[in-house]
């Protein structure tokens, strides 16, 4: 006879692409009632797709594990998972029925920025709680959105500390064309020459969503790195054309040693379909890596590989933040005794959940969380040797320091502020949305 959890599974991988609601494992003792649905909108086709759809698994087990606890306020969950393409439009319209028609309590979604702008006026218009696990550029506040990603200052900030501290002089700024690449860069530019970077030594280039032949622009990083300066690749590349740079800078005999590159959007799902030999040496910063050596994060991934039954899939940042992310929603629909979204949005700053590098990670006034930052070497294994970690957690910083514009500015979401764009000088509130003009 089939298991629940093999029939599970069977019908994750049937159904994931038409938006049907999904049941979690259903323990001996099976909540009951009319169960809460649970939005998972992460694309499973597209550009993005390399990264999202291992997110949307990640939430189906995090489901079938609770639901195994016995569910949440004594029903089961339901996973309701939908698939918009890596077509940015489609989000909005995709959240909107999961929230209208659906009557989803919370949405689990997106990877990119354009894709959690998109969705953000429709998650504020219906009063939607988001959780969004994807490192991104700040300058934005919701009420709505939780941000369990890294802001700029929990990633992009220390990662070119460390190679600074490494001795390097010249910067590429490398970055698919979208608001995070062009936002984290503009904040970089500044920081870096706030630190006396001459802006001859600051090259910024952009390429599509998808795109594939580097040959011409790893020549001109190539050339850029010639001077006899120490020079180094900060990434922004998203989605599926890592792949092609990463082969392009291999085929052109670019190594670590030469010119490092530290990525932002690489992790351990990406490294999975290419040949990493060439690239041993070669950085990413996270808040997270497969390879962190703790007891919680080793019964992640033993829980994870026997959720997918695969024992060659590997864990990564983004599908850290997601755990991180439905615990706290979980702690605070049990605090609140319900799932409606005002009462769980007041409820949730100050929730704290363990994370799985062995400390705790705490929900923060303006919805962003704690997190340590982490510098990983690709090894020949396609993971990440650890390279420097902070010592203690980092706070998550909505409007960026380094910017004119943003650093009199601050989100508050509890009382009395209750305001995402707080200007600490007039003392006033810019707005409900608080996003960057």
């Amino acid at each position: 006879m089939t298991s629940p959890i093999t029939w599970l599974r069977g019908a994750v991988a049937a159904t994931a692409m038409s938006g049907i609601a999904l049941t979690g494992a259903v323990a001996q003792d099976a909540p009951s009632g009319d169960p809460i649905n649970v939005g998972i909108l992460h694309s499973l086709s597209g550009t993005m797709a390399i990264s999202e759809t291992t997110l949307k698994d990640a939430m189906l087990m995090l489901i079938e594990e609770q639901n195994a606890k016995g569910g949440l306020l004594g029903r089961p969950l339901e996973g309701v998972v939908v698939d918009p393409a890596s077509d940015w439009p489609l989000f909005a319209e995709k959240m909107r029925d999961l929230v209208s028609a659906q009557d989803v309590a919370a949405v689990f979604c997106c990877w990119t920025s354009v894709s959690r702008k998109s969705i953000l006026p429709v998650a504020e218009e219906l009063n939607t709680v988001v959780f969004y696990p994807v490192q991104y550029e700040g300058e934005e506040s919701s009420r709505n959105i939780f941000y369990t990603g890294a802001a700029p200052n929990q990633q992009a900030i220390p990662a070119v500390d460390y190679l600074m501290e490494e001795g390097v002089e010249r910067w590429v700024l490398e970055g698919t064309d979208y608001v995070y690449p062009r936002t984290t860069n503009k904040i970089l530019e500044q920081y870096l020459m706030d630190k006396g970077v001459a802006a001859e030594d600051i090259k910024v280039n952009y390429t599509p969503f998808g795109f594939s032949d580097w040959q011409t622009e790893v020549s001109a990083i190539k050339e850029f790195g010639s001077t006899g300066k120490k020079t180094a690749v900060v990434s922004t590349v998203n989605g599926d054309a890592n792949v092609p740079f990463y082969k392009e800078l291999a085929n052109q005999g670019i190594a670590a040693t030469d010119i490092p590159v530290i990525a932002f959007s690489v992790g351990e799902e990406e490294l999975a379909g290419i040949d990493t030999g060439p690239l041993v040496g070669h950085l990413a910063a996270w808040n997270y890596f497969m390879s962190v050596d703790t007891p919680e994060n080793a019964a992640f991934i033993e829980k994870w590989k026997a959720f997918i039954g695969n024992d060659e899939r590997v864990t990564n940042d983004p599908m850290e933040a997601h755990y991180i992310g439905f615990n706290m929603w979980v702690k605070a629909v049990e605090k609140a005794g319900t799932t409606e979204a005002d009462a769980v949005i007041a409820a949730l700053p100050g929730i704290e959940v363990p994370n799985l590098t062995g400390g705790m990670s705490t929900m923060l006034p303006n919805h962003h969380i704690t997190k340590p930052v982490l510098i990983g070497e690709i090894n020949d294994e396609g993971q990440f040797d650890i390279v420097s970690e902070t010592e203690e957690l980092v706070l998550g910083d909505a409007w960026s320091d380094f910017l004119p514009e943003s650093k009199k500015l601050k989100a508050d979401w509890t009382d009395p502020v209750n305001c995402g764009n707080y200007n600490t000088e007039t003392e006033t509130c810019g707005g409900a949305s608080a996003e960057a003009k």
